[in-house]
């Protein structure tokens, strides 16, 4: 996994083996078996959220804007939104001129009225204007808005669009708009349901229907490990199938 999935540390691989294929190794010894001099250190830090986001993280998405530069230099600007307590990715879009009705409009397929969701956590961006703002309010949602110039107001999905960039945009070489909806249609369809997260136990945000993987430090008898190349072989998604008989 270390060598076929050259941005994966030592606490990732050891998620997508417990989630995945039931062997519960701990990160530590997951280290002993990577080369020293390509092994990326998994950051041993974590950023401190706010007793409010903790307590209702199931009833707040996040949302923010970044940008990404194609080949032949264009500049598109990618949104999007997250759902902090399932760490899914609930919605993502792609334009060359962003405006405040284009965002009010992500908002409204985003909604359909049938949602917990009661908070949205956005930054000072001219895009947000007080007319997004009224559309949003009238989905029944409350804006909280993040201090000017801190983006760790926002962390959740300014993690998560560093997580789009190391693990995905930072590999490749976009050539137009087509491209990098085509790329990161899949990267997020393996972020929502193939990626351990670590802070969900680790577990995946909209995990497909599986049946139980007991926890053990051995491949299940008669199952063998079956690896699906995600973009090209940049990540790989682990299962465990039965042998042939």
């Amino acid at each position: 996994m270390a060598l076929a999935n050259r941005t994966w540390g030592e606490k990732r691989i050891a998620s997508e083996l417990l989630v995945k294929l039931g062997i519960h190794v701990s990160p530590r010894t997951v280290r002993r078996y990577m080369a020293t001099s390509r092994a990326p250190r998994d950051d041993v830090r974590s950023q401190r959220s706010s007793t409010f986001v903790r307590n209702h993280a199931s009833a707040v998405l996040a949302c923010d804007f970044f940008v990404t530069i194609t080949a032949n230099f264009r500049v598109l600007y990618v949104f999007v939104v997250l759902e902090v307590g399932s760490r899914r990715i609930r919605h993502w879009n792609v334009t060359e001129h962003p405006t405040a009705e284009w965002t009010a409009q992500q908002f409204r397929m985003v909604m359909s009225g049938e949602e917990p969701h009661r908070f949205l956590i956005h930054d000072h961006d001219s895009i947000d204007t007080d007319r997004v703002d009224r559309t949003i309010a009238a989905m029944g949602l409350t804006i909280l808005k993040t201090p000017v110039r801190s983006p760790q107001a926002n962390a959740f999905c300014e993690r998560v669009i560093g997580t789009i960039r190391r693990e995905c945009l930072d590999w490749l070489i976009l050539l137009n708009e087509s491209h990098l909806r085509r790329v990161l249609g899949e990267w997020v369809a393996h972020y929502n349901r193939g990626r351990p997260h670590t802070s969900l136990g680790p577990g995946i945000p909209d995990a497909p229907d599986l049946p139980p993987v007991p926890s053990g430090h051995h491949i299940r008898d008669g199952y063998r490990v079956v690896a699906m190349p995600i973009l090209g072989g940049l990540h790989h998604d682990y299962r465990l199938e039965p042998r042939a008989a």
